[in-house]
């Protein structure tokens, strides 16, 4: 699958849907709290329907890999949708890089600056994230997409799953 004309997820699944690209991360704790489970359980009927394709990396592979059964159960049905896995290259860790040395965010959320490098360097329309605190926030998209084009890279747009969610079949 590319990304180049719509698909990305975050803990890290992307999401494709025709002309939108969207990458959200897949974490243990977003299908389960009550006040975002219907939003959450949206995104996955999507993905399900067909209206979202997940596209997913090795930061979400290496996430779920504690989380709890239920998720890495869904992380299995996830990649049976996509037919292949973005992995970590020296090029994104140079990325993530330019990244921590302009301290977007401490190097101990490497994690989620790994996310946003691979879904940069997948050129996709949007990253997805319920990461309110390191990812969705103006002033950290500011950040990140300046080093993205000053690299040379495009500008990322990343949104919450509220956002993406169709709210189809709910």
């Amino acid at each position: 699958m590319t990304c180049g004309e719509g698909c990305w997820i975050e803990s890290d699944a992307a999401i494709q849907r025709p002309a939108q690209d969207l990458h959200r991360h897949i974490s243990a704790w977003w299908l389960f709290r009550p006040r975002i489970r219907n939003v959450s359980n949206g995104l996955v009927r999507d993905f399900r329907a067909g209206r979202l394709v997940p596209v997913l990396s090795d930061v979400t592979a290496a996430e779920v890999q504690n989380a709890p059964e239920a998720v890495r159960n869904l992380h299995q049905e996830l990649l049976t949708m996509v037919d292949s896995v973005l992995a970590i290259t020296q090029e994104t860790l140079s990325l993530v890089a330019a990244y921590e040395a302009r301290k977007i965010l401490p190097a101990k959320y490497e994690s989620d600056m790994r996310h946003i490098a691979l879904a940069t360097m997948a050129e996709v329309a949007s990253l997805v994230s319920w990461n309110f605190k390191h990812i969705v926030r103006p002033e950290k998209i500011r950040l990140f997409n300046q080093v993205n084009v000053e690299l040379g890279y495009k500008a990322l747009s990343i949104l919450s799953p509220r956002e993406v969610t169709t709210y189809e079949g709910s």
